[in-house]
């Protein structure tokens, strides 16, 4: 019988890539989503790519009675991917207490529900922003987690926390959280990809919308950094090869080859590029001239930071695979065929 997944946020944009790589391995999946930063076509898309069409249910977890529909609905969850919060740094500093209520508290009536209703297994989306900027690069698992440097970033600190106080206390419960560093690119098929609604909060999304003309000028937030070319510096690792952790890890969980009931794991390329590095890239990649000025750097960023990916290397048996150039070719090939660019 299929083990089946549960992903939350499944219509988002690292939701479809791991939900595309589930269906591949072969797991039953349900998705849900409220569609507040997604849209419906893309489960359409899915089945473009796999042949399968995931089932698909639209509630908002942070309604503690939705989410317990769900839990009566299907009673045979093998394990959950929670991906569903809001996600935009800035947007965070703006809005903090819609971040905490609806980021802490869909993870919290999640966890409520998986304790009451006998549901072992749970991956979080988790975030480098919990390391806020790290005395010491590159950073790993044991490297000091940090005063977050926004709302969204203490959000995730927060229900890495919830996770790793429920796994103790409820017997049987079993958490990974994966601290990704900066999801780019699109699927191969350019079927599904970043999909921002409204402004895009991302560099990647915001640097194709750029060169396809839906935004007149790409802005750089800071050129006085202490890095190389004065921009900030990411680890950028392509999302087909961050979805592919996701199904490693839910094999870790379901087949009990976790060390610990609370594991944690750096999903980065181990690389760090700069933001004006990651410009000239996709410049030179697809033959294009982006429009783009400098600008103050923005409120709750970091300066630089990438990951030191040898613990999950060796634990998970995973490694980011895919080059840049294919990743950022990827994210123009995606855009081109949402907005009809031949």
């Amino acid at each position: 019988m299929k083990k089946q997944i549960l992903v939350t946020g499944g219509t988002g944009y690292i939701g479809s890539h791991t939900v595309v790589e589930l269906l591949s391995e072969g797991f039953d999946v349900v998705i849900v989503d409220n569609l507040s930063n997604s849209d419906i076509s893309v489960l359409e898309n899915i089945e473009k790519i796999s042949g399968l069409r995931p089932v698909f249910e639209k509630l908002d977890l942070s309604d503690a009675l939705q989410t317990e529909s769900l839990f009566l609905k299907y009673p045979n969850i093998d394990a959950i991917i929670h991906f569903a919060a809001y996600k935009a740094v800035g947007e965070s500093v703006e809005k903090p207490l819609e971040y905490y209520s609806n980021n802490v508290g869909s993870l919290m009536n999640l966890l409520s529900c998986m304790n009451k209703y006998k549901v072992s297994n749970l991956v979080f989306s988790s975030s480098c922003t919990v390391y806020g900027q790290p005395e010491k690069l590159p950073v790993t698992e044991s490297t000091p987690r940090r005063e977050a440097e926004s709302p969204y970033g203490n959000t995730k600190k927060v229900c890495e926390d919830i996770l790793r106080d429920s796994v103790s206390a409820y017997a049987g419960m079993k958490g990974i959280a994966l601290r990704y560093f900066n999801p780019v690119g699109a699927h191969k098929s350019a079927l599904i990809g970043e999909l921002p609604v409204g402004i895009p909060n991302n560099l990647v999304p915001f640097i194709t919308q750029t060169a396809a003309g839906i935004r007149e000028e790409l802005k750089v937030f800071g050129n006085d950094y202490n890095t190389p070319d004065g921009s900030a510096i990411r680890d950028f690792i392509n999302v087909v090869d961050l979805a592919k952790a996701h199904v490693v890890a839910v094999d870790r969980l379901i087949n009990d080859n976790h060390k610990t009931n609370y594991e944690v794991f750096n999903l980065g390329t181990g690389n760090g590029l700069s933001v004006l590095e990651i410009v000239e890239s996709f410049q030179k990649v697809n033959n294009v001239n982006l429009n783009y000025t400098i600008v103050d750097r923005r409120e709750g960023d970091i300066e630089k930071i990438y990951a030191d990916t040898t613990y999950a290397n060796k634990e998970l048996g995973w490694k980011a695979q895919v080059a840049l150039e294919e990743t950022l070719a990827s994210a123009w090939n995606w855009e081109k065929n949402i907005r009809n660019i031949k």
